[in-house]
């Protein structure tokens, strides 16, 4: 019998009128007793930045790299004392200008210290901080404004103009700007024609003091409005408390306690995945309450292999995209290595595998052959790598396994929304039979999963699927002035998440579907699409594919963006002419792609009325710009259709043509 990592707190509930069955309630066995409590007298994040700062005033807090001659040098570093008495100064001059404890700020910009000191500057005063998005456009930048309230922001010196562009929509609330850096005489005349102030970041400093009583806070005060890009509609203002943010970080202390090592002043993290969602945020916060060191990327992608290795981090957050591109160049060196460098890995490999396999931990598995086989591929992220984190969207299978065994380092996927704060569930340090899970509950939430029987799914089977629903400390307060959005989704106390779960023998859970993205063919059969096109990805000629189908048809098509050198290798060795942008025009390359795509999709046992009859074939990947995928480049359907509707229409009749 294999360990279960779950304990069962509460029975299934049956289907009764309205509402669906539901499976029985699971706490995580860190919280068997009951769910973590933040301790008493807790009341803000405020207090794990003050408390790290009077500590150790003089440990590294927030580092970027100096430019020099044009060129990105070392280090340099800004300490907790430093920080602390930047942001008390920042704190006092905010509210120099008018805003009050319970008033909302915005910050827009690039991970940079000036982001962290105005978030902890907006703390000390029991200000709510609203993240601009950096990716979303003006048009979204406007709504937030408006939509929180927002009275001053602080800003990016280079997305100053977008902020200008806008103001003339949202001046009646927006009075005060603040530049992460400086501000030009004219940008300064522009915003004050429509009754806006503008500061430097020096500027402002100096309205502040540093003895400015701080207001008292409580737990229940909105830390923050995080709004969503969501794939469908306007952004949706998640409303997190001081309270949800605190209970966060300490079960990621916790589980990191019981299960590894917690993060303390020696350890850095590198900062490159956007403040504005809360898993980094969440994660700095976490860094922060231990007094660690977080190192700024430059903000350009491609510069962050070299700041990483610059840096030397020992704790690192990615998404399976970056975790992708990583294995990729990897397994392309070793490739390309000859035939003994290969073979000599291959065998570290496997011989590394069995012993994780077998329940050895990461440090245990293969230590001779981690530095002699292993070593070069860890020096890829600085060396120092000790625990490395994936959430964001699913990470495949091959890929967690493969960093896993190389990189020397723990490795944990996780599972969260901005409404749960972040984390949700999290695959626990060094238990390797938890590779293509999410691992088990955090241990301020209760888990269920509530059958959703259009789709055949019932949580009271004999193998459990059904949608996520999650109860606990760390859930948010609702959608920000949307009742009705939030009457949708908090129900009995429960959030429904929109993902399909399944729990595993060993009491934790894999995501399998998404509750939202089926569609039912005109056969009457549903297809999953998101579970298509993780299928289809799994063939090498695509680098992104997005999957279509509705009522009215009895079959799926697809847009599909080819990898480049794949079809460029295809077209030599076949006699085709053309650029890369004809070759997708191409008959023959289209139909060639069609087949390698199925062939996969067999492989992968994919029912019939599955297989995919025809596809475009698009040259630019799908991209923030034209508003196809979201900052963490999930799919937006809506917007997917809409930009290729004609594409739709034409492959459905070409499809139909050809099975006349």
């Amino acid at each position: 019998m294999s360990v279960s990592y779950t304990v069962k707190v509460e029975e299934s509930r049956p289907a009764t009128g309205e509402k669906p069955s539901a499976g029985p309630v699971y706490r995580c066995i860190y919280a068997k007793d009951g769910l973590m409590e933040v301790p008493a007298g807790m009341q803000s994040p405020w207090e794990f930045f003050s408390d790290s700062a009077k500590r150790n005033p003089e440990n590294r807090m927030l580092g970027r790299r100096k430019i020099i001659d044009s060129k990105a040098g070392p280090y340099v570093w800004i300490t907790y004392g430093e920080a602390y008495d930047s942001a008390l100064s920042m704190g006092s001059a905010i509210r120099s200008r008018g805003v009050n404890p319970g008033d909302r700020c915005g910050i827009y910009g690039s991970n940079c210290p000036e982001w962290i000191i105005s978030m902890e500057a907006c703390s000390s005063h029991a200000i709510t901080y609203v993240p601009l998005y950096d990716t979303l456009g003006p048009n979204a930048v406007e709504f937030i404004i408006n939509h929180a309230e927002v009275s001053i922001a602080f800003v990016q010196e280079n997305k100053i103009p977008a902020v200008l562009t806008c103001l003339p929509k949202c001046s009646s609330y927006l009075k005060t700007i603040v530049s992460f850096g400086e501000i030009s005489g004219i940008q300064k005349k522009e915003a004050e024609d429509l009754g806006v102030s503008c500061f430097s970041w020096k500027e402002f400093a100096l309205l502040g003091r540093l003895d400015h009583e701080l207001p008292s806070k409580q737990r229940t005060d909105i830390c923050t409005i995080m709004y969503t890009s969501g794939t469908t509609g306007e952004p949706k203002g998640v409303i997190l408390t001081n309270e949800a943010i605190m209970a966060e970080v300490l079960s990621t202390d916790q589980l990191l306690l019981e299960t590894d090592k917690a993060c303390t002043a020696d350890d850095s993290y590198f900062s490159f995945l956007p403040l504005a969602h809360v898993y980094d945020q969440i994660i700095e916060t976490y860094c922060i309450s231990r007094g660690s060191s977080i190192g700024f990327w430059q903000g350009d992608v491609r510069y962050l292999m070299e700041d990483i290795v610059e840096l030397k981090p020992t704790f690192f957050s990615g998404v399976p995209r970056i975790y992708d591109r990583i294995y990729t160049g990897v397994m392309g060196k070793i490739s390309s290595g000859g035939a003994l460098k290969k073979a000599l890995f291959q065998y570290a490999y496997n011989y590394k595998l069995g012993n994780l396999e077998k329940g050895l931990k990461q440090d245990e598995a293969a230590p001779l052959l981690d530095k002699l086989v292993f070593n070069k591929i860890k020096q890829g992220l600085g060396g120092q790598t000790r625990l490395m984190l994936s959430g964001a969207a699913p990470l495949s299978r091959h890929v967690e396994e493969f960093l896993r065994v190389s990189f020397g380092s723990v490795l944990s996927q996780g599972y969260g929304l901005t409404e749960s704060c972040g984390g949700c569930f999290t695959s626990i340090a060094n238990v390797f039979s938890m590779v293509g899970t999410v691992g088990v509950p955090m241990t301020t939430i209760e888990a269920r999963l509530e059958s959703v029987p259009e789709l055949g799914y019932d949580a009271l089977a004999s193998v459990a699927r059904g949608e996520i629903c999650l109860r606990g400390k760390t859930l948010f307060s609702g959608y920000h002035k949307r009742q009705d959005l939030t009457e949708e989704v908090l129900v009995d106390g429960w959030f429904h998440t929109g993902d399909i779960g399944e729990w595993q023998p060993n009491g934790v859970m894999k995501i399998i579907d998404r509750k939202k993205n089926i569609f039912k063919l005109s056969q009457g059969e549903y297809i999953a699409v998101e579970n298509l096109e993780n299928t289809y990805s799994r063939c090498p000629l695509v680098t992104s594919i997005w999957v279509y189908g509705n009522s009215f048809e009895s079959f799926p098509v697809a847009v599909v963006a080819p990898d480049r050198k794949a079809l460029e290798e295809w077209a030599a060795n076949n006699n085709q002419t053309g650029d890369f942008k004809q070759l997708c025009e191409n008959l023959k390359a289209r139909k060639y792609i069609l087949d390698e795509l199925n062939s996969t999709g067999q492989k992968n046992k994919l029912r019939g009325f599955e297989m995919l009859r025809a596809v475009h074939l698009e040259p630019n990947p799908f991209d923030i710009e034209r508003d196809l995928v979201t900052p963490t480049f999930k799919l937006k359907r809506p917007q997917l259709l809409k930009y290729y509707k004609g594409c739709i229409d034409e492959l459905y009749e070409e499809a139909k043509r050809r099975m006349e």
